[in-house]
């Protein structure tokens, strides 16, 4: 490679899917409740009794978490929204806290608590503001921590994790400009040095979330081939004041006003090969593993927005008083109302049950992961949106204005603005939705075979057919009675058992439709996006109904007076999402997917630019759509710095 030249890698489709599929884990060793659901077989034992932290963990984790809140009580959000800076004080006390070695083991010098701890840590750290919520996540649930702790050999561990657990704050650093949610592309390389006792670092990464004041990063980079090894993208952890490393930006956001999020490049940066995660080709399938329960920070501050939002709307509708009643008491309201609070305990049952079964370790929760992101960042949207309208005029204003001119200062608007990332960060809504559709259809692929290949030939598909046939045999049978049929199933939930009736004929219909999907497209059903979401959106409510009945029994059981209160939050929650399910499976087969698509394909042909007439595009002139980047040393000035 030669300073000047940009490396550009122009991959086909299948080159992309299948680099995406080498990544996956493809072996089921234990049980997953939701990738059952998917597939019809709703067996609820596999979520309750409610998985709940052993007593140690619980003690621990309560003393920490009242130290954590009392620290908390301490800080000013509005100051970094005001300033887009984490104050340096207050990420040492993070440090003195022992913050950044949540989940890191005691013996590497971490706290080592369970993650449902560490959600409800992140919760607590969130509701100050966002960015600090981002900031810990970033470090900890898919930074240096989470992969040298699952993938770092001894030595590894030894040198790197006690160096997190006290405050030496880390990154992930895998988008470049051109490379979003298809790696295959990935252009940054790591070069082998002739005596192989390192790697020569070239590339440039994008929205390095902690990049800029990062202290370690883990960077993913493409190994070419060399000395008959197969090479491929590679996870590596790099010192992030190593000589060639560049901060060229801070980048800045719409919301997480203060989150040291950055551009940064490598110029033939020397990485020990001792530094090396895993082997050579390993780098995508470390990342992805570390998503599955890295994803859960995102619900956890999903929830804390939830919580916050139902404070503030209640304390406000019951303080606003128009025609004569509190705004509260008027339909129109008290419709939002309800459904911010249903949804909110949804989001921890959601929270809490992922993270319970995350801790326990037998049960398999990468599809439950994925749901509890994909799930809880649309809600969170949802329910911030309707604070606003609720707040009116007051919701849309910011809260230093609402205090200059003698109010309480509200930051609505501003929780609308940090709450939106969520449907982007960790994978897209549009991308997870491709990325649970894939898990929840592979029994069927497997079943189908070559019936669902677009490259097999005729008598490839006649064999899969007949192999396909056994299967469906079997299974179809399965999914036409249930316990959902049944009206005395699940008695022991009282007023909730018709809700787990709905969920299991909801299970065996949703796998039946699955199924007709299959049989009509075959290979083509990875093009039926619009389809396939809907497949797993109405999953994902059958889930978040299911856990949020889970924690309403758990909850009367350790205290029937609250227990009464969740176990009505719980069933208006299931009323409002059986709507949206039952409106779900009216879609799939009712919907504009095929015009919506056509009518795409001519807009982007240029046949209504017409309709653009009569606006000014202030961005115009200014720039390319995706920067072009060079391998080559660093131009521009380093934004990099140091809390401590």
């Amino acid at each position: 490679m030669t300073t000047g030249e940009r490396v550009v890698r122009d991959v086909d489709e299948r080159e992309a899917r299948e680099t995406a599929e080498a990544a996956r884990e493809t072996v089921w060793v234990r049980p997953s409740f939701a990738k059952q659901l998917y597939l019809g077989d709703f067996d609820l034992s596999l979520i309750h009794p409610h998985p709940r932290a052993t007593a140690d963990d619980a003690v621990r984790g309560d003393e920490f978490l009242g130290r954590l809140a009392a620290y908390c009580e301490t800080l000013d959000g509005l100051l970094i929204e005001r300033e887009a800076r984490v104050p340096d004080e207050y990420l040492q006390g993070f440090a003195d806290l022992g913050v950044f070695g949540l989940k890191i083991p005691a013996e590497y010098g971490g706290l080592g608590l369970p993650m449902s701890y560490y959600g409800r840590a992140l919760m607590l750290i969130g509701s100050v503001h966002p960015t600090l919520g981002a900031l810990v996540s970033a470090h900890q649930s898919i930074g240096v921590p989470e992969p040298v702790k699952q993938f770092g050999t001894d030595e590894q561990k030894q040198r790197f994790l006690p160096r997190c657990a006290g405050g030496a704050v880390t990154a992930f650093l895998l988008t470049e400009p051109d490379v979003g949610s298809d790696p295959a592309r990935m252009a940054s390389t790591a070069t082998p040095t002739d005596d192989g006792e390192a790697y020569l670092l070239d590339g440039v990464k994008l929205w390095t979330t902690n990049g800029v004041i990062a202290e370690l990063v883990v960077v993913m980079a493409r190994v070419p081939e060399h000395d008959g090894q197969r090479g491929g993208i590679t996870a590596f952890v790099v010192e992030a004041d190593s000589p060639g490393i560049t901060v060229e930006n801070r980048n800045a956001f719409m919301g997480l006003r203060g989150i040291e999020n950055g551009v940064t490049r490598f110029h033939q940066v020397r990485v020990p090969a001792e530094n090396r995660l895993g082997r050579e080709g390993e780098g995508l399938r470390i990342a992805l593993t570390t998503l599955n329960t890295g994803r859960l920070s995102i619900p956890a501050l999903c929830a804390a927005a939830g919580k916050w939002c139902v404070k503030i709307a209640r304390e406000w509708s019951s303080e606003r008083v128009q025609w004569g009643r509190p705004v509260g008491k008027h339909a129109a309201v008290a419709e939002k109302l309800s459904f911010i609070t249903a949804t909110t305990f949804a989001l921890e049952a959601v929270l809490d049950l992922s993270a319970q079964l995350a801790d326990a370790g037998s049960k398999d929760i990468r599809i439950e992961a994925a749901l509890a992101k994909l799930w809880s960042s649309e809600m969170a949207w949802k329910v911030a949106d309707e604070l606003v309208q609720i707040r009116g005029g007051r919701g849309y204003e910011t809260a230093d204005s609402l205090a200059a001119r003698g109010e309480r200062a509200v930051p609505a608007e501003q929780i609308l603005r940090d709450v939106r990332i969520n449907r982007i960060f960790e994978g897209s809504t549009e991308i997870m939705h491709l990325l649970i559709a894939r898990e929840a259809v592979d029994a069927h692929l497997a079943a189908a075979g070559d019936l669902a290949s677009a490259d097999a030939d005729l008598r490839a598909k006649a064999r899969a057919a007949v192999k396909a046939s056994g299967f469906y045999a079997k299974w179809l049978p399965q999914l036409a009675v249930g316990k959902g049929s049944v009206p005395t199933s699940y008695a022991e939930f009282g007023p909730l058992a018709h809700q787990l009736r709905y969920v299991e004929r909801a299970s065996r219909r949703l796998a039946r439709q699955t199924f007709y999907g299959m049989s009509r497209w075959q290979a083509k059903l990875e093009y039926r996006q619009g389809f396939l979401g809907r497949i797993v959106d109405i999953g994902a409510e059958l889930f978040a109904m299911a856990a949020s009945c889970s924690r309403a029994e758990m909850l009367r059981t350790d205290d029937p007076v609250r227990g009464a209160a969740a176990y009505e939050l719980a069933a208006a929650f299931c009323e409002q999402a059986r709507l949206r399910v039952d409106h779900l499976f009216d879609q799939l087969w009712s919907n504009t997917d095929d015009s919506d698509r056509s009518l795409a394909d001519r807009v982007l042909d240029g046949r209504y630019t017409w309709l653009e007439d009569g606006v000014i595009d202030p961005s115009e002139g200014t720039g390319p759509w995706i920067a072009a980047w060079q391998p080559g040393e660093s131009k521009a000035s380093n934004h990099s710095r140091r809390y401590r």
